[in-house]
């Protein structure tokens, strides 16, 4: 158990984003850093991070299959703020093994192969990213899925032994456009295109009219599994078991 759990940590569920990442950053700098997919909800955060602490340390896992658009973000953030951006790639020797031995689609085929591509690309890769640490900060929001309504500012992360800090977990998607909009900041092209959630390429699928947020993240499972590992803690269902129904070959195939 890290140290920052086991000193009291204040309520700061009425607190503001900004309220809550000041805290964060006065008590855990440099201990602390920001996870981020370079979504909307996170390039909000690194807005608020950079104005308050210029070297906010700011990671990405960077999986191997993020579309273009993902990195041409990336680039666009670094250039505007001047930030750095630590990547993590997955292990090279689990991936080709991951590959050689199951193809280059095997999360279509089940929910436990599509758990296992995201342990190997995603959830290993941040393991490393958080060793050393006291907390990290993500761009979780509590209406973004089922699986993370229950998400609080400040919680206790027992899948990493970190405390989590989710500064925007009671934004609405108006607000963080708003904000986007009002500061001007680089987003990615693809949510012009209907793409509400953006992960992995193959991954990843634009949205339909009256479809929830998360609707186009593996389309083909039910809302409640989707959930690649890094937020396992997320929500009433996040220790549940593995519903087996909730995979469907007949929605693998996104509409283009």
């Amino acid at each position: 158990m890290c140290e920052a759990k086991a000193e009291p940590t204040p309520d700061l569920e009425s607190a503001t984003a900004q309220e809550v990442l000041r805290w964060a950053l006065e008590r855990f700098h440099p201990q602390i850093a920001f996870a981020s997919s370079f979504g909307l909800e996170d390039v909000v955060v690194i807005d608020m991070l950079v104005r308050m602490h210029a070297d906010a340390r700011i990671f990405t896992l960077d999986t191997g299959r993020l579309p273009e658009e993902t990195y041409e973000v990336m680039e666009r953030i670094r250039r505007r703020y001047g930030c750095t951006i630590e990547t993590h790639f997955p292990d090279q020797d689990a991936v080709e093994r991951l590959e050689r031995e199951k193809g280059f689609f095997s999360f279509r085929q089940s929910l436990s192969n599509r758990k296992e591509c995201c342990a190997i690309r995603k959830v290993e890769p941040l393991r490393r990213a958080l060793r050393g640490l006291e907390a990290w900060i993500t761009g979780l929001r509590r209406e973004q899925a089922v699986t993370r309504g229950a998400i609080r500012k400040i919680e206790s992360d027992e899948a990493f032994g970190l405390l989590k800090i989710n500064p925007l977990a009671d934004w609405s998607l108006h607000q963080v456009w708003a904000y986007v909009g009002e500061h001007q900041i680089p987003y990615n092209s693809l949510l012009d295109r209907s793409f509400a959630s953006i992960g992995c390429a193959p991954c990843t699928r634009a949205t339909r009219p009256g479809e929830d947020i998360r609707a186009g993240r593996w389309w083909w499972e039910l809302s409640d599994q989707k959930e690649c590992g890094l937020h396992s803690d997320c929500g009433p269902r996040a220790h549940a078991r593995e519903d087996p129904k909730g995979f469907d070959q007949n929605q693998l195939e996104p509409d283009r």
